[in-house]
């Protein structure tokens, strides 16, 4: 049996016997790798900037979120699609770099066959949560 449905099966397993309670949003975002890289006071008052190195394995997906602030997703590794709320889907590639205003909701999926990476660079309020999911 393969690594993926040895996970799916022990998951699965896992909810049944009501060990666990995950969240579809939750479950996706498990296998994300975070590394938090730098985190700062800007000089705009009241905003500071936090970079994150995010790792996605194949198919892997971070649903539907939005910051309190701008970000800055630069593809380092793979190829990424990137769901911004009222716009069509865009792909970037390595190399490649995609705005993402505030508040905007966006889902982000690992598209290629290996795993991607984003360099994460947010502007944003300070004290606030980094990261809000939205249903």
């Amino acid at each position: 049996m393969s690594m993926s449905k040895t996970r799916i099966l022990s998951l699965t397993l896992a909810l049944i016997a009501g060990s666990i309670t995950v969240s579809p949003l939750a479950a996706a975002e498990q296998a994300l790798k975070r590394t938090d890289l730098v985190k700062g006071d800007v000089d705009a008052a009241g905003y500071e900037v936090v970079q994150v190195l995010v790792g996605f394995a194949p198919g892997q997906t971070a649903g539907s979120h939005h910051h309190p602030g701008v970000e800055i997703a630069h593809v380092t590794k793979g190829t990424l699609e990137y769901s911004l709320q009222g716009k069509a889907p865009v792909i970037v590639k390595t190399g490649q770099s995609l705005y993402i205003p505030s508040g905007v909701v966006h889902s982000v999926r690992n598209v290629g066959d290996g795993e991607a990476t984003e360099l994460a660079t947010y502007i944003v309020r300070k004290g606030e949560t980094l990261l809000v999911p939205v249903k």
